[in-house]
């Protein structure tokens, strides 16, 4: 049994911690909300979230973050990316030792185009981390607290630090884990999916039908391979849970919140509208902009990034997208997926 604090208790992190809890480590879930926390404590529920999961009942939480903090060994952050800064400095102020430290974010840092890996690190000393670990791959909440099998990916560039986390979170019965040593590859893979998961909703909403979306998902994963070999990935985890499996999952499903939104948009609905009815960040419009600064920023040519880029942030219509990637300058495909 190990002392761990998950901090967010959104869909992503309650589900994290409900496999902690089932695996028998002290596990404290952390929300602001007091309120929240109360209702884990007596009900063991989230219904805001989860709504119809029983927790279980070894489960607790704390709306006090000096309290989570300092309570764990290993810290799990589970909050959105524009978060991530904020938070991993009040930790390195209340932590009172070296800590593990894991997230489960997806996203870019905008305008500093960090990895949430790097955010951490220059938030953190290194005095109060031990490690940091990404846990990633095809794995929607609502199905992991119905121990629907599941498997994912704890990536880091300390080989030891991603086993201890396979041995924290790795069951028999429904929660697989696998390790890998390429942070870089494994953040960008779980990253910019988003970005292909709203260009695939986008489709699905204009109504084009299941070829549209196996060229969206395939190009797509093009785009993520290129960028992430020339910031140092290795290509070969884009074929992986934390690429094309990730994928898979949040183009198809209508769970993805980032599938949602494109297919409002692709419906007419504006983003203004979306975000405001969707009550659930969006982490893909953040990583939209932050990939497309990314493809400038490493010369790597991203037409799909740059499409999306243009129906949120220059209000052009998403079928005139669509006309101008179908009319672009024909290509070779195999050399164009690592080279162009």
């Amino acid at each position: 049994m190990e002392k761990v604090s998950v901090i967010g208790a959104g869909s992503w992190g309650t589900a994290i911690a409900f496999v902690l809890a089932e695996n028998g480590h002290d596990c404290l879930l952390w929300t602001r909300r007091s309120e929240q926390s109360a209702e884990i404590n007596e009900k063991h529920s989230n219904a805001s979230y989860l709504p119809g999961i029983a927790l279980p009942e070894n489960l607790k939480a704390s709306s006090d973050l000096k309290e989570a903090v300092q309570h764990a060994d290993s810290i799990v952050i589970a909050v959105p990316t524009k978060a991530i800064r904020a938070l991993s400095s009040e930790i390195n102020q209340l932590a009172d030792q070296s800590k593990l430290i894991i997230h489960v974010s997806k996203g870019i840092e905008p305008d500093t185009l960090k990895r949430i890996s790097e955010v951490i690190e220059e938030e953190v000393s290194p005095g109060k981390r031990k490690a940091i670990v990404a846990l990633s791959g095809p794995s929607h909440a609502e199905e992991v607290v119905l121990r629907h099998p599941t498997t994912i990916t704890a990536a880091s560039f300390d080989k030891e630090a991603a086993e201890h986390v396979q041995d924290l979170f790795m069951n028999d019965q429904y929660f697989r884990v696998y390790t890998n040593d390429d942070l870089i590859g494994v953040e960008l893979g779980a990253a910019l999916k988003n970005v292909i998961a709203l260009a695939a909703g986008i489709t699905d909403g204009i109504g084009y039908g299941d070829n549209a979306k196996a060229a969206l998902i395939t190009r797509g994963l093009a785009e993520i391979t290129r960028l992430g070999v020339k910031m140092g990935a290795n290509p070969l985890t884009f074929s992986g849970l934390t690429g094309l499996g990730d994928l898979i999952v949040t183009c198809t499903s209508v769970h993805s919140r980032n599938w949602k939104a494109g297919n409002l948009l692709g419906q007419g609905k504006s983003l203004d509208e979306i975000v405001s009815g969707m009550g659930m960040v969006i982490e893909g419009v953040r990583t939209t902009k932050a990939a497309y600064q990314l493809s400038k920023r490493y010369d790597v040519s991203m037409p799909l990034t740059e499409a999306l880029y243009s129906v949120l942030f220059d209000n052009i219509p998403p079928k005139e997208a669509v006309d101008q990637l179908m009319s672009r300058m024909k290509k070779q495909e195999i050399e164009d997926i690592y080279f162009k």
